[in-house]
């Protein structure tokens, strides 16, 4: 099952680009984070998803959010799937699948690949409340972006953006 509003995010930890370890709990504690949970780099829903984002990321900055990709990818896979597209925000690799399952977003079998990030997008708060949750029934559908967006504003207008 995975996580819903009023849950706390789970202490799990990621791999940065630089192959050091990352505490999801604690990563840009005191602002809102807008997490996103993706099957794969280079494949076609996932570059939309991520170049969306990209193009979005203003608006949620200015909003004082921050935004971080992740999925079970090697790093760097990754890089160079951020390099050739641009994307400034972070993206982490859960390799080792610690995060999927403490979000509870395993996709247990996707044409024979087995547990791969479940398409998902979690909204938390300045103290690392998930305010915000949406899971892909299918990994072909993205996420509500317009929601994903609104999720945050309402942080800010219940002045819940930082800690």
């Amino acid at each position: 099952m995975s996580l819903k509003a009023g849950d706390p995010l789970p202490n799990a930890t990621v791999l940065s680009a630089n192959l050091e370890p990352v505490n999801l709990r604690t990563y840009a504690a005191g602002k809102p984070r807008v997490i996103l949970f993706f099957p794969a780099v280079f494949t076609r829903v996932c570059e939309k998803e991520l170049c969306t984002f990209r193009d979005d990321l203003a608006r949620y900055n200015q909003l004082g959010a921050e935004v971080l990709g992740i999925s079970v990818d090697l790093p760097f896979s990754q890089q160079v799937f951020a390099k050739q597209y641009g994307i400034p925000f972070p993206l982490f690799s859960d390799f080792n699948k610690e995060a999927i399952r403490a979000f509870g977003v395993v996709l247990p079998d996707l044409k024979g690949l087995r547990e791969l990030a479940q398409r998902a997008v979690f909204v938390a708060d300045g103290e690392g409340v998930v305010r915000w949750a949406w899971v892909a029934e299918h990994p072909g559908l993205e996420p509500p972006y317009a929601e994903v967006e609104r999720a945050v504003r309402a942080l800010e207008s219940a002045g819940m953006q930082e800690a």
